[in-house]
């Protein structure tokens, strides 16, 4: 159900996107072809330029808001350009565009090919002044799909950020499945066991307590309890299929199993290993300053969930009618 849910979100996110382009592709707010009148200041002395230097696209905010049809910035727009000259006698500009540059040309300079810049050429080369400065006539590359451009650059960037993740926390997952596998071989799992075997029997009365779901339980909720959501799954998975076996009525959870699921769903935690592996991963300064917060909310997760699976499972709607097994 999960993954229709994704897939549906998805959808309409494409939808919304291409709708939104369609309608800018009607009503042309990014004046495509069309000709900004303003002003170039060269950083030299005089123009013409030469083949290459800096400068500033100068306009009023009137002309800005005349041009796009927006409301006034209120003050004169001032761009930084590169300014390049071909030996044809071509001029093109770059913007280099920032945060202070106008919300238009921002929304321009993301469905460009260079991020963070916007491409234009002079419809009318600069004249010979006695200044650095000149009227002209910009022509703006067109846009077209900023919204589907968006989306498919954010599934991009959001697609390697998770390999970068994932790579990160092979090393964590590696390391503590070892340990795991080594605590199992060498016998541990049956000390723990016998160690906890007062708080199964509190938990899980109607579980033998030398059931093999009982060293499943266990092993799942100790992966959990350092963090190790990933490294927990199968073992989680195999502790259902052996609280299955004691199933009276299959299809039907058992009050082990439920108060199973409210430990693992309200993730009791001492070591949150994985988000502190994927904080470091992401460049935290401080990865571990989670770990006190989690323990607390994490732990009344879990009293609360493990607390309403007994209260529930006495109160008669609740309570799993004996029968026979049948398959």
């Amino acid at each position: 159900m999960l993954n229709y849910i994704w897939i549906s979100l998805v959808a309409l996110g494409i939808l919304a996107a291409l709708g939104g382009d369609l309608r800018d592709e009607l009503t042309d707010p990014y004046r495509n072809g069309l000709s900004l009148d303003a002003t170039l200041e060269s950083s030299e002395s005089s123009i013409p330029l030469r083949s290459a230097q800096n400068g500033f696209l100068v306009l009023s905010s009137a002309q800005y808001a005349a041009f796009y049809g927006l409301p006034s910035p209120g003050t004169a727009i001032r761009q930084p350009v590169n300014i390049q000259r071909s030996a044809s006698g071509a001029t093109t500009l770059l913007l280099l565009i920032d945060e202070s540059s106008p919300l238009r040309w921002r929304e321009m300079a993301r469905a460009s090919a260079e991020k963070g810049r916007l491409a234009g050429t002079l419809s009318s080369a600069p004249v010979q002044t006695e200044g650095s400065s000149a009227p002209v006539r910009v022509s703006f590359e067109p846009v077209h799909f900023v919204r589907l451009k968006a989306v498919t650059a954010a599934a991009v960037d959001y697609a390697s950020t998770a390999v970068s993740i994932s790579l990160g926390l092979i090393g964590v997952m590696a390391l503590w499945l070892g340990v795991m596998s080594v605590a199992e071989a060498a016998g541990i799992l049956g000390i723990i066991t016998r160690v906890l075997r007062p708080l199964t029997r509190l938990l899980f009365p109607e579980i033998p307590a030398d059931h093999p779901a009982v060293g499943a339980m266990i092993m799942n909720i100790g992966a959990n309890m350092l963090g190790l959501s990933n490294a927990a799954t199968p073992l989680g998975i195999k502790a259902m299929e052996e609280l299955n076996k004691l199933n009276p009525r299959l299809g039907t959870a058992t009050n082990a199993m439920v108060t199973f699921l409210a430990i693992n769903t309200g993730g009791l935690i001492l070591i949150p290993a994985t988000a502190i592996a994927v904080r470091a991963a992401a460049g935290s300064a401080n990865p571990g300053i989670i770990i006190g917060t989690s323990i607390a909310g994490a732990g009344c997760a879990t009293v609360a969930g493990v607390l309403a699976s007994k209260l529930l499972q006495r109160l008669r709607p609740y309570r799993m009618p004996s029968e026979d097994r049948h398959g």
